[in-house]
């Protein structure tokens, strides 16, 4: 029971923010911004379209997750354009470029992304929630799918660029606050850099061990723990989790910039990076469930290594 107070906790804290966020909010939008959104509102609904229809036909689920790096470079330039390439909102287009560009390139040396878009590697983890017991049958998959892979993640991955939208008509000048921004965004993209290299390179050195005839457990240590402790992730269980979340609540601090959010913090366009933070919650939980199951150490490393603060190096 103790091992699931930190997630409730969190979701209530997430909650509680989200409410006071509204409540405390200007929820007008201005005519160039309800223009803007109406925008990033079809361009998300042809994405949930495609994700889903494609998905279904490919029997690839992961067309949200080709899309989750590019679609933000999107949204972020039609706001920059459609509020007249304000210096913020360049800033803001630039570090979202930055980060997806890095990201894409992430994913596509997995075997992501191939000529025929809708191919290629599948996240491992929907074959492992497809072959559970509640969603072998199809029409559980198919409503997964639908409300959870192509219209929920399309909805957060537009959600968590509404700090741009709502700085969009501001007359405040850049200031301070938008330097912090930027420096604190950048800097979660290169821990989320650096946590990706270290991931790719232990996987690949590990596989190349193995691809010698060796089992998991003869290998040299640590490649016999069959998880990586090497670098950020001997200090904490997901660096490249705490860089992807990070950047985009870094970037809201704009809205204190710009003068738009309310009582020095609150602003309704909090809620996309606010419900990110949820959905990588559950990410990190299924992860770190399949990891259990095939690595015998790996809940020892839980009960050693915070998920996201880098208090302990892991000793076996």
């Amino acid at each position: 029971m103790k091992k699931y107070v930190p997630t409730v906790i969190s979701v209530l804290v997430i909650l509680t923010l989200s409410i006071l966020s509204l409540v405390f909010s200007d929820l007008h939008l201005t005519e160039n911004q309800s223009e803007t959104m109406l925008i990033l509102g079809i361009i998300c609904g042809a994405s949930m379209l495609y994700c889903f229809v494609v998905g279904e036909l490919s029997h690839n689920y992961s067309q949200m997750d080709k899309l989750w790096s590019l679609l933000p470079i999107t949204y972020s330039w039609v706001i920059c354009a459609k509020g007249g390439f304000d210096i913020r909102l360049i800033v803001y287009a630039v570090i979202a470029t930055i980060w997806g560009i890095r990201l894409t390139i992430n994913f596509g040396r997995k075997g992501a992304y191939t000529w025929k878009f809708w191919q290629g590697e599948e996240d491992y983890r929907w074959k492992i929630v497809h072959g559970s017991k509640f969603f072998k049958k199809n029409i559980a998959w198919s409503m997964f799918n639908l409300f959870f892979i192509s219209i929920y993640q399309n909805a957060i991955v537009l959600a968590i660029t509404f700090p741009a939208l709502a700085v969009m008509d501001s007359p405040v000048a850049f200031g301070a606050w938008d330097f912090v921004a930027a420096g604190l965004a950048l800097s979660f993209v290169l821990i989320e850099t650096i946590a990706d290299e270290e991931q790719w390179k232990f996987h690949e050195t590990k596989k190349a061990l193995l691809k010698e005839g060796k089992a998991l457990n003869e290998l040299e240590d640590p490649y016999n723990l069959g998880f990586n402790t090497i670098g950020l992730w001997g200090r904490m269980r997901h660096p490249n989790y705490l860089g992807e979340q990070g950047i985009w609540i870094s970037l809201y601090i704009m809205t204190i910039g710009a003068g738009v959010a309310v009582n020095g913090i609150f602003h309704w366009s909090i809620i996309g990076p606010l419900f990110l933070i949820l959905l990588f919650s559950g990410s990190s939980a299924l992860a770190e469930s399949i990891s259990s199951s095939k690595y015998p150490l790996y809940p020892d490393y839980i009960s050693k290594v915070y998920k996201y603060i880098p208090l302990h190096r892991y000793q076996k």
